[in-house]
């Protein structure tokens, strides 16, 4: 049951500075990107009318959230597509990372998740200036009365709250259930189930779900 608290760190000193950083969470995040960099160099190694099956997977992931993002962001702002399908395909694939074994999630890591919503919440406030500019950017904020805005302010920064806890809270949930079962039944039948349910079916939707509101938060800046 150690495993729930064991954290593996790598810690250097650096101009007196001391640094620990979650080795398990970058390892893990590294392998993403690896499979992410990998399957984007074989899909289009070779592209062709008749495309293979990599390609094809490609296309269809493409087209999939090339319709959601055209479906939320005027043209002005179409150009967010490769952060919104990049988003989904990292935090998806970190997600699955926990159903092999000796494997885990860095989105189980409260890091990963806060990173990339702080990484939302800024980038959607940029796409809200650029096409507002500044002055109806920051009028908005005084809406509907101007002693409303530390309240306004205040629910802003909270989606990043939200965002992130809800998806470390499911990844690390999960990860806590299927071990504290395990222990109980020794890795019987049930954890491989578990692992396969937190896995491939609450990940994907969490996935999906973060993305999404990513998404959302850039189109409701941008409008």
């Amino acid at each position: 049951m150690g495993d729930i608290t064991k954290i593996p760190q790598w810690v250097f000193e650096i101009a007196g500075y001391r640094i620990t950083l979650n080795s398990e969470t970058l390892i893990m995040s590294w392998i993403v990107m690896g499979i992410l960099i990998l399957f984007a160099v074989v899909a289009t190694r070779r592209i062709s009318i008749l495309p293979g099956p990599y390609q094809t997977i490609a296309e269809l992931m493409v087209d999939a959230f090339q319709g959601l993002v055209n479906d939320a962001l005027d043209e002005r702002n179409r150009h967010y597509f490769p952060l919104i399908i990049t988003l989904f395909l990292f935090l998806w694939l970190s997600n699955m990372l926990g159903v092999i074994p000796f494997l885990s999630e860095p989105t189980k890591d409260l890091n990963t998740p806060l990173a990339y919503g702080i990484l939302g919440f800024f980038i959607a406030h940029y796409a809200g200036i650029k096409t507002k500019g500044f002055k109806a950017y920051a009028s908005e904020y005084f809406q509907p009365m101007f002693f409303m805005a530390p309240l306004n302010i205040i629910g802003e920064l909270s989606k990043v709250v939200s965002i992130s806890f809800r998806l470390f809270g499911n990844i690390m949930g999960g990860a806590i259930i299927i071990l504290v079962v395990s222990h109980l039944v020794y890795n019987l039948v049930l954890p491989p189930l578990l692992n396969a349910f937190f896995g491939l079916f609450v990940g994907t939707i969490q996935a999906f779900v973060f993305t999404m509101l990513t998404l959302v938060y850039i189109s409701v800046q941008t409008k």
